[in-house]
């Protein structure tokens, strides 16, 4: 290998490293909600079932929401990578306002999304933080979805619809969604597959 392919070599593999790890400050918004109503969600009798590879996902609510991203986060390696490669932090209400967010620290890891304060005070009720914020996973119809998926960034307006759903793998692996905006913890992360998703201007 020639000094010079091996240098160029070195370069792309450090802007490779450079863009995954450097943080995301994301798009600047005005202050203002600008994603104001709560997600739309319709139980099911008859529950849709869908192939998905190794997995079937059984829809259990219709879903759709308009909200804002607080922050997202790419998996590649652990157990539900194969359906859900992304997790968006989305807020609605309030926590769409920048006015809220600007006195938030937000972050994702290990599937979860964490919020704490900058200062000692809540800008607005720490149960209407919960209340009008999930940390969703969204499992991608088709191709075009992820890919839209996988470009939607913090800051950004999206609006998309689909089903909140339960997998299960051949292998005995299953993942299913809360059905409820108010819980916390373990267990109250969204599911959602994902058959319509947009990017807002």
């Amino acid at each position: 290998m020639s000094g010079n392919l091996r240098t160029t070599i070195i370069l792309i593999a450090l802007a490779a490293l450079g863009w995954y790890f450097w943080p995301d400050n994301g798009r600047e918004r005005p202050a203002g909600i600008l994603a104001p109503d709560i997600p739309v969600q319709e139980n099911l009798t008859a529950q849709p079932v869908k192939d998905y590879g190794k997995y079937t996902i059984t829809g259990l609510a219709k879903f759709s929401m308009k909200g804002r991203v607080l922050s997202s986060e790419r998996y590649w390696i652990d157990g539900g990578s194969a359906i859900v490669p992304v997790d968006l932090a989305l807020g609605w209400g309030k926590m769409s306002d920048s006015a809220v967010l600007d006195q938030l620290k937000i972050s994702q890891r290990g599937r979860f999304y964490f919020w704490k304060t900058k200062e000692s005070d809540y800008p607005i009720p720490k149960e209407e933080i919960s209340a009008s914020s999930a940390n969703m996973h969204l499992i991608p119809a088709t191709k075009g979805v992820d890919r839209l998926i996988k470009t939607a960034r913090k800051g950004d307006i999206v609006e998309f619809s689909g089903y909140l759903a339960r997998a299960d793998g051949k292998d005995g692996f299953n993942w299913s969604s809360s059905l409820s905006r108010s819980d916390t913890g373990d267990g109250a992360c969204e599911l959602v597959y994902v058959e319509n998703f947009r990017i807002l201007p």
